[in-house]
């Protein structure tokens, strides 16, 4: 039997449906040992999100933003900001399209291109969105705009560019608690990105007596 087969939607009651869609779901669930129970859930559908880290091999910089969130102030956060990557739903954007647009409203840079790494869901047991993971490559030439996020979407984002490492020295300090933000530094960290040799094409360098001379390779 499939796992479909083990669950049977019998109701859905909608609670809320301003900002994003609360349902209230009924449905008959089918356990390990073959007992089916009544089951009652409700999942909070705001449609699916991507989040990028943008990072530069050669200053060893990365660029985080800082806002406001209403929540973690409800929850016990002083003053309510927050530390973060890149974020933005989706709103039937392709992924990469979407964070690449985000990029540009929340820090000022347009970048060319983004590499998906990973999906996720982030918090199963209530929400039902899956965010797109990317990271990117900047520089300063990529800088169009001071950012700062969209005022019509009441937006006010704070453009961080800080040492990968003390952003990574955050988690442990605590100064950094979004869940999408740890795993994009713990894999940037896990695969040594940031300290990856920078690329250059057709140069070496070649000793003459006691100086160094750059020769095109044939």
């Amino acid at each position: 039997m499939s796992v479909s087969e083990k669950i049977k939607i019998k109701r859905t009651e909608v609670l809320s449906n301003r900002w994003a869609l609360l349902n209230e779901i009924t449905y008959n669930f089918q356990r390990r040992d073959g007992s089916w129970e009544v089951q009652n859930r409700e999942a909070y559908d705001r449609g699916d999100g991507a989040c990028i880290l943008l990072y530069n091999r050669c200053t060893k910089k990365i660029i985080l933003t800082r806002q406001f969130r209403l929540p973690t102030y409800l929850n016990n956060n002083p003053g309510g900001m927050m530390i973060e990557a890149c974020a933005g739903l989706l709103d039937k954007d392709y992924p990469e399209a979407c964070i690449i647009k985000e990029t540009e409203e929340e820090t000022g840079y347009r970048i060319p291109k983004a590499e998906k790494i990973f999906e996720s869901y982030m918090s199963p047991g209530s929400v039902t969105e899956l965010i797109h993971f990317f990271i990117g490559e900047y520089s300063e030439e990529m800088k169009v705009s001071e950012g700062g996020g969209l005022q019509e979407e009441q937006e006010d984002i704070e453009v961080l560019e800080m040492d990968f490492e003390e952003a990574y020295a955050k988690i442990a300090k605590g100064e950094i608690k979004d869940g999408k933000t740890i795993m994009l530094l713990q894999h940037m960290k896990i695969n040594n990105l940031i300290n990856a040799s920078v690329k250059t094409e057709g140069v070496r360098k070649k000793k003459v007596g006691s100086l160094e001379s750059p020769l095109t390779n044939s």
